[in-house]
């Protein structure tokens, strides 16, 4: 039988290099390669993130009630709130609609949410 294995998750975006300074940031992953159309960050056997650029890239909207956010990234932390603040330091946004007490969503710079959860819940 043949394995078919995920090796690469690929965000569209409009601004390439902030999109992966903001996630390498983040994530504390490498930038394999970064230029204005493309960048890759890879980290020791996880799935590399990919980020692709488009033209006139619109991001999802949070909330959404179309439910036309096709898909989020969620992140384990030890610390939600030093992971917050590294978030928004980087250049990402807290938007003022939450789910709740233990999930936080946030918006990368170009857009895309994301949700920082306690790592010990998983």
């Amino acid at each position: 039988m043949t394995t078919t294995e995920l090796k690469m998750i690929t965000l569209d975006c409009a601004d390439v290099r902030a999109e992966a300074a903001f996630w390498a940031g983040l994530l504390g992953w490498d930038v394999a390669v970064v230029e204005d159309e493309y960048a890759m960050l890879t980290r020791a056997g996880a799935p590399a993130l990919g980020l692709g650029r488009v033209e006139d890239h619109e991001p999802p909207a949070w909330p959404n009630p179309r439910g036309t956010k096709q898909f989020h990234l969620d992140l384990g932390c030890e610390d939600m709130a030093a992971s917050e603040a590294r978030a928004v330091e980087l250049g990402g946004s807290v938007p003022d609609e939450q789910p709740g007490e233990t999930w936080r969503v946030l918006l990368s710079p170009a857009g895309h949410p994301f949700c920082l959860t306690d790592a010990a819940n998983w």
